[in-house]
């Protein structure tokens, strides 16, 4: 058994639950929010058999989308005294962080 872990965008979670859905694929989903935008997104956990660990990637690479969004960068207060006005910048947002561990041992209740 293994765990994939799939962090992804929450533009991106019911269509990748739907996919799970399709493929029989049981995934447990936690909101959760990153640190970088602050912005929310949602970890999936996926125990599956080892040979469809390729199946389960595919799936998450097909549906979760890499897209542009405009951001503001946090103002550094140095002690300069400079303080240069903040300006939006285009940064590439989405697609998915994902990790696969081994499962020592897996129990339902």
């Amino acid at each position: 058994m293994k765990l994939i872990t799939a962090i992804v965008q929450d533009k991106d979670t019911t269509k990748l639950s739907n996919a799970f859905v399709k493929a029989n694929v049981r995934a447990t989903r936690l909101s959760t929010s990153g640190g970088f935008l602050r912005s929310g997104n949602t970890t999936f956990m996926i125990a599956i058999e080892a040979d469809r660990v390729q199946e389960v990637l595919d799936i998450i690479k097909d549906v979760s989308q890499k897209r542009k969004q405009f951001m503001v960068p946090p103002i550094s207060l140095d002690a300069g005294g400079d303080h240069v006005g903040a300006y939006p910048i285009e940064v590439e947002v989405g697609g998915a962080t994902v990790f696969t561990q081994e499962i020592e041992s897996f129990y339902q209740f």
